[in-house]
């Protein structure tokens, strides 16, 4: 194990979208690591089996879990209340819920561009400052970490959420200093090509074509990037805020990853 099975002592973690993919495999890490771990989803019978598996490491007590719509700020509420009541003040936030569909984008509707933005974008936004409002402002302590994605040259068949995600790495800038009064740091990841329960939903050969546009010439995995979102909560971080991480493979660097036709 990487971390220290205490290092996370005294702590309590909200995970969004933590029953699956990337989000499962932090919350279990953190679990390991000490943490009091709450998980929130939009389905409920994707928090379920993790939950048990969390229960099994950390105890019953030690462990919520809630449905919640990030895009709607009530539920929002309604889930960092339950979450206090139940583990404590949250001291670790993961924005890791979010999703998307690839299309081109003169094929995305304005339903389909609402939709993804306001998870993407607007969701991690309400979630956060709910968290730093209720919890980690008035403690003046916290960490968080903003699941992105790798798009530094921008993101060719996934206009809306390049443009959400894109978005959601300068607020974590922003928020980082704002925020540093209150001795919160805000950080985020940003993953390449993960094999994970979210890219089985992608056509095959648009994941391999992703491989092979990657240097390292593999797929990342969910422990990979749960590594480093951990590493980012704990305190080998402290110093650390208002920084992009990439788990990528070195994509961003190098490359065609959208072929370009000739003009018409």
């Amino acid at each position: 194990m990487i971390f220290a099975p205490g290092i996370f002592d005294g702590n309590t973690a909200l995970v969004t979208g933590g029953g699956t993919g990337i989000g499962r495999q932090v919350a279990l890490l953190l679990a390991r690591s000490g943490a009091r771990v709450a998980i929130a989803s939009r389905k409920k019978e994707n928090l379920e089996g993790t939950a048990k598996e969390l229960s099994d490491i950390a105890g019953p007590d030690r462990v919520f879990h809630q449905p919640c719509d990030i895009r709607e700020p009530e539920q929002i509420a309604a889930l960092v209340e339950a979450v206090m009541a139940k583990l404590g003040p949250v001291d670790l936030l993961v924005n890791n819920a979010g999703g998307q569909f690839p299309s081109p984008a003169e094929r995305i509707t304005p339903k389909g561009w609402d939709a993804v933005i306001r998870n993407n974008l607007n969701g991690t936004f309400y979630m956060t400052r709910e968290v730093a409002t209720r919890c980690m402002i008035p403690n003046r302590r916290g960490k968080i970490v903003n699941v992105t994605a790798q798009v530094f040259r921008g993101f060719p068949g996934m206009a809306h959420t390049g443009a959400a995600r894109a978005g959601v790495e300068n607020m974590t800038m922003t928020l980082a200093i704002e925020w540093a009064q209150h001795r919160i740091t805000v950080n985020a990841v940003a993953p390449g090509v993960i094999k994970s329960s979210g890219t089985a939903k992608y056509i095959p050969e648009l994941v391999e074509m992703g491989r092979q546009k990657t240097p390292l010439k593999r797929l990342g995995t969910e422990e990979e990037v749960a590594a480093s979102i951990v590493y980012l909560l704990s305190p080998a971080a402290d110093f650390v805020t208002g920084a992009t991480l990439y788990i990528d493979g070195g994509a961003r660097l190098w490359g065609e990853n959208w072929p370009i036709p000739e003009p018409r």
